[in-house]
């Protein structure tokens, strides 16, 4: 039997038992709907948070204090057995393959010019943060090169927060008070956005140096390095080597590469995906469950016909084939139906939660299309073994 001829007289069973057939396919509906909308969350989730870290640059690592063995955050929750330092910074920076360092500190603290203040983050960075976290200068310059040792009153403004002390105004040259302590401010930073939902334009940078003063710490929160593209495995070594020495033999600190960072995120979404390909597999179990009953039960109706099909030379593998095709074809119909409806949920939640981002790759589609026809086969198999087993003559005179 030609195939065309096969989907014909199946899609023709199926449409006869409209309200049987849209109930049989509602599992499958469900379940690729399902599989189809959360997926698309997690790829969405995926997407952005890969953008938020490359925003950065991808070959960027950082060096905190603390070493974290099982679980938990370097620095102040992990504890420390050395701080890290200025020097250690300036040894990082000798290493071959390493292309320039941020030592940071960093806390909050109020901004104010004249009747206007803002509590925000304040980071005390070197001259090399442009090059480094690829933010560019908006108005003046960038701290200038000199002794990190040395607590400069100088600081540059985030955009945002330049905004809301000096409005149209032009800052530079002008003077600010940051913790209660004088600074010049001589540049603005140009807009560089959010990062994980943080503004980053609402913000100050002055020496590390006077970071430091500011908040009364004598260690630094963490070092950022640039290193050479395609170095990264050779200079993560030479720096956990050289850290190793510094701090007597101990490796009390944590490197953290972006790739590193990645991985980790792919390793939580890919326990996601397990757990959403889990809700799936439920409901394509009921899916298949119901179209395994439907399909059993039209063979018990339809003996009749098989048995009249046999009777005029319709080979076992002719029914089998187009018992098999009906189940194909009522499943993959509910897949398709499941992907349809996936996609409008998604775009439905989109519409209604503007700061989510959902992502459906094709293949995902094509996956769930796939899967929906392999469930079919599967559930029909037996029914349409029965069909092509039934005895043409038993089949009429039990009818």
């Amino acid at each position: 039997m030609p195939l065309g001829e096969a989907l014909r007289l199946a899609w023709r069973a199926i449409a006869t038992q409209r309200l049987r057939s849209s109930l049989t396919m509602l599992g499958i509906v469900v379940g690729i709907a399902s599989v189809i909308l959360l997926t698309s969350i997690g790829e969405g989730t995926r997407r952005y948070i890969l953008a938020e870290f490359t925003q950065f640059g991808t070959n960027l690592l950082s060096i905190t204090p603390g070493r974290v063995v099982t679980t938990g955050q370097p620095g102040a929750l992990a504890g420390t057995i050395r701080k890290l330092t200025l020097d250690d910074a300036d040894a990082v920076r000798r290493i071959p393959g390493v292309l320039e360092v941020v030592p940071l500190a960093f806390g909050t603290a109020e901004v104010e010019h004249r009747n206007r203040s803002r509590s925000v983050f304040v980071f005390g960075v070197n001259e090399a943060v442009p090059e480094v976290w690829k933010f560019r200068i908006g108005q003046g310059r960038f701290l200038p090169p000199g002794d990190p040792r040395r607590p400069a009153p100088l600081l540059v403004l985030g955009p945002t927060l330049k905004r809301e002390l000096f409005g149209a105004d032009n800052p530079l040259g002008r003077h600010v008070r940051a913790g209660g302590r004088r600074f010049k401010v001589i540049g603005v930073m140009a807009p560089k956005g959010q990062f994980l939902g943080m503004d980053i334009d609402d913000a100050a940078y002055i020496p590390v140096a006077a970071a430091q003063e500011l908040f009364n710490r004598d260690g630094l929160v963490e070092i950022d390095v640039l290193f050479a593209p395609r170095l990264e495995d050779t200079v993560v070594e030479r720096i956990r080597q050289l850290m190793i020495r510094r701090h007597g033999g101990e490796e009390d600190f944590t490197i953290t590469t972006q790739s590193e960072a990645l991985d980790v995120l792919d390793r939580v979404l890919g326990i996601v995906s397990l757990a959403v390909g889990g809700i799936g597999g439920i409901s394509l179990v009921v899916g298949a469950i119901g179209i395994l009953t439907m399909m059993w039960i039209s063979v018990h109706e339809r003996r009749a016909e098989i048995g009249v099909s046999k009777a005029l030379g319709a080979t076992p593998g002719q029914i089998l084939g187009l018992y098999l095709v009906e189940a194909a074809l009522l499943a993959t119909g509910g897949g398709a139906v499941g992907v349809a409806a996936g996609v409008a949920l998604g775009a439905l939640l989109e519409a209604l939660l503007p700061g989510l981002q959902l992502e459906t790759p094709p293949r995902f589609v094509l996956a769930a299309l796939l899967v929906s026809f392999v469930v079919g086969l599967a559930s029909g198999a037996a029914p349409a073994a029965r069909a092509a087993r039934l005895d043409p003559l038993e089949a009429l005179r039990a009818e």
